[in-house]
């Protein structure tokens, strides 16, 4: 868990961290994902409107076809490490739509 808030933190000066409904939340103007099933061995970030910001050929381990929200799963620090570039796009995305809506 350390190390995808390490990612997501480092993906872009305005994205800041909160704890909000007993987990940590990501937010840019508004919240971006939060942690789920942490007590689990692997982790789950849920982003709470991933389908503003998913593109499916960039972000392949975003699950989810729901109308809004989208999951990336984690089992280790090897695959946090792996899917790293991933996680930063989804962030920096993610503050480009909230920087420029209203």
């Amino acid at each position: 868990m350390r190390r995808v808030r390490e990612i997501i933190l480092g993906a872009d000066d305005r994205m800041t961290e909160r704890v909000q409904y007993g987990t940590i939340t990501f937010a840019c103007k508004d919240n971006m994902a939060s942690f789920v099933q942490v007590a689990n061995k692997h982790v789950t970030l849920m982003f709470n409107r991933g389908q503003l910001i998913q593109d499916k050929a960039k972000h392949p381990h975003l699950e989810g076809t729901g109308p809004n929200a989208r999951f990336m799963r984690f089992a280790d620090l090897k695959e946090a490490n792996a899917q790293a570039a991933e996680l930063r796009d989804l962030a920096r995305r993610w503050c480009i739509v909230m920087m420029s809506s209203k």
